[in-house]
């Protein structure tokens, strides 16, 4: 950015320019799988993104961000953006673009005034495994990008040690599941492409208990939290095989029919969420945020003991 606020010489302000038409192609699945590359958008994403490349470079990794644009008008709101974008560790350049380019290069109505070209960002499986989990949130057939993005955040907010997604779930690269996550998809292990059946077997190799969120399940989730806390308090309970301060897997389903029998065969318990008003059920952002906020609260409360 130039001392007198006007435009850099290179600022980018032809949306038919070719780079930008070649950015907007990202918002399709078809190329961002061949290139392995997504977008991130808006102030909170890409400021994760950056500071997330710059610990990728600094640990030796590879890099995160690969290019960056934003408007002047964003810039001036965000200046630390620009200063992390070229911290001499990040090495990136970030172009300055007109509204209209940035426009053009997302699938947005109104652009947030900057967006990064990053990299695909998910891991194998064995890799998350090796790590020893506590807590993983499983999307099975979620289609909804929305939804996805927005559990992914949940099981960000609490402090899950991984997501996986599905072969048959959502795309969580979609444009609109990237903007749901708010920047979480960087904070935490994504895996993606993997067969239920494979994932509950090498789970459950690990050491993990699988449990199912249905709303028919024989197990209440009210009741799992209270018989931890009389535990955590050595207060005398009834064994239980479903002890929710265990390293657990839960499976959630798709938004409409939830698990299929298929899923729920491989879980060890099946387990419901009461729901204590008129409601049918809950939705399944909510019913993910509930159940992994309860074996987080239980885990917590074990690890202080």
């Amino acid at each position: 950015m130039t001392e007198s606020g006007r435009p850099p010489a290179d600022a980018m302000t032809n949306p038919r320019a070719d780079r930008v038409r070649d950015v907007a192609k990202l918002a399709g699945r078809p190329v961002r799988l061949r290139r392995g590359q997504f977008l991130a958008e808006g102030p909170q994403a890409v400021g994760e993104a950056l500071r997330a490349h710059r610990d990728a470079l600094t640990a030796g990794g590879s890099e995160l961000v690969t290019e960056v644009y934003a408007s002047l008008e964003c810039l001036k709101k965000h200046p630390q953006l620009l200063e992390l974008a070229e911290d001499p560790v990040c090495r990136l350049h970030m172009r300055v673009a007109s509204e209209l380019v940035l426009e053009a290069m997302t699938d947005t109505v109104t652009p947030q005034g900057i967006l990064a070209v990053c990299n695909f960002v998910d891991v194998p499986l064995d890799q998350v495994l090796a790590g020893k989990p506590k807590l993983i949130a499983v999307l099975c057939q979620v289609r909804d990008p929305g939804n996805a993005g927005t559990v992914l955040r949940a099981a960000d907010a609490a402090g899950a040690d991984a997501v996986v997604f599905t072969a048959s779930s959502v795309d969580i690269y979609n444009p609109k599941a990237v903007r749901s996550t708010v920047g979480s998809l960087f904070h935490l292990p994504v895996v993606t492409g993997v067969e239920v059946g494979d994932l509950v077997r090498q789970c459950k190799a690990a050491g993990m208990m699988v449990l199912a969120a249905d709303g028919y399940g024989h197990l209440n989730l009210d009741d799992l939290q209270d018989e931890s806390a009389a535990r955590g308090f050595d207060q005398e309970v009834p064994e239980s095989q479903c002890e929710l301060e265990k390293p657990t897997v839960w499976l959630f389903g798709n938004e409409a029919r939830g698990l299929s029998e298929e899923e729920l065969m491989e879980a060890d318990h099946r387990v419901a969420v009461p729901v204590y008003g008129s409601a049918e059920s809950l939705n399944l952002a909510t019913a993910a945020t509930v159940c992994l906020y309860a074996t987080a609260r239980s885990q917590q409360r074990d690890g202080r003991q």
